[in-house]
């Protein structure tokens, strides 16, 4: 049975089989065309957001131009105009998505936001924004977005820590995969020392997917590989499901499951191809598996609703020759992984940043003309 007792479509059938569909997209006028909500009722369970996304919206539409015109009269700068309009759009998504909420008992529901991408290197700071971003919108349901930098790990753990749901972003490889999902145990035992209810803790480390194709696509194409294009992608995301499930079957982690915490699911993203020579579904299709999401830009999950065809566990298939592609193949063609993750975990950081600082200037503009 569906949330809404309606038909079963791809979306809820990949539900069904584990894999949580939220949507990598926001815009006030979907709130006011009800566009969220129909998507909400076709079985989307959840949205994410981040600076570029918010800066399309806004810059698109005059749907925010009444509140930017008060927020300047009241004195704000246009990067904490930016900041305001964010928190208000999440917040109404927050109250459409608090029936799926209530419905899985806190597993789906969330909508994520994500703090000044400026800080992604500032340990203290970006833990102060993800404190001030919780309490400021309030939601139960509301997943405060810190990035997977090597500096983001203490904000991870302590926002855990202090009953703070975090979605942790721009997760590129294993290795840092792994020190998320642990920096997330150990918040969540010091939440649950602390006399903290682990029911109420949300939490998803969102994996991108795509990029690391469109990284690797052309090294493998100077090497005479075109045979292993597009695959690469898919082999890592493989393994960090495996290492998820390696994990969560740990004593710690065991214990804290025993006592009500929920797992940290691993959040497929940039899930969209970008070699239109692809499947459109590629990274949808073949990443299903219990206990994980998948966040879609609307365009895959329309794609998802006109043609999907969802078969359980996919994520877990072909293990062995992802691993022999990641860890044989492609050393052996003098691909560096560690190199290639460490180059799209710094482009992420930048291009999120550049993102909003256009939006700020965008919004200058707005602000002028008004």
């Amino acid at each position: 049975m569906t949330l809404d007792g309606s038909r079963d479509n791809a979306l809820k059938m990949m539900a069904a089989m584990g894999t949580s569909p939220w949507i990598d997209n926001i815009t006030r006028d979907w709130f006011a065309s009800g566009k969220l909500a129909e998507l909400i009722s076709s079985g989307v369970m959840g949205l994410t957001s981040n600076p570029s996304i918010f800066a399309a919206a806004i810059s698109s539409t005059p749907l925010y131009d009444e509140q930017i015109s008060s927020l300047s009269n009241s004195g704000l700068a246009p990067s904490a105009i930016a900041l305001e309009l964010a928190k208000s759009d999440i917040s109404q998504a927050c109250k459409l998505l608090d029936p799926i909420y209530a419905a899985t008992q806190g597993k789906d529901g969330w909508a994520s936001i994500e703090v000044d991408p400026d800080l992604a290197f500032r340990s203290s700071e970006t833990l102060e924004a993800a404190k001030a971003l919780h309490k400021d919108i309030g939601a139960r349901n509301v997943l405060i977005k810190i990035p997977a930098t090597n500096e983001g790990l203490g904000p991870i753990e302590e926002a855990i820590a202090l009953g703070i749901p975090v979605n942790v972003t721009l997760i590129f490889s294993i290795e840092r995969y792994r020190d998320v999902y642990a920096a997330f145990l150990r918040g969540a035992q010091r939440f649950a020392d602390s006399g903290g209810d682990l029911r109420s803790l949300g939490s998803v480390a969102s994996f991108f997917v795509s990029r690391i194709d469109s990284a690797i696509d052309p090294l493998l194409e100077a090497n005479g590989r075109d045979d292993l294009m597009g695959k690469a992608a898919l082999a890592q995301a493989k393994l960090a499901y495996a290492a998820f499930g390696e994990i969560s079957a740990t004593a710690p982690a065991q214990d804290l499951f025993r006592a009500g915490l929920r797992p940290q699911r691993p959040l497929f993203a940039s899930t969209s191809t970008k070699n239109p020579a692809y499947p459109k579904l590629l990274y949808v299709e073949n990443l299903i598996g219990p206990d994980s999401v998948n966040t879609m830009p609307l365009g895959t999950i329309e794609e998802m609703l006109r043609s999907g065809q969802p078969t359980p566990a996919t994520v877990t298939h072909g293990l062995d020759e992802a691993q022999e592609l990641m860890e044989a193949t492609l050393v052996e063609l003098g691909i560096s992984m560690k190199q290639v993750t460490a180059d799209l975990e710094a482009q992420g950081v930048e291009s999120f940043a550049e993102a909003w600082h256009h939006l700020s200037g965008e919004i200058a503009k707005k602000v002028a003309k008004v």
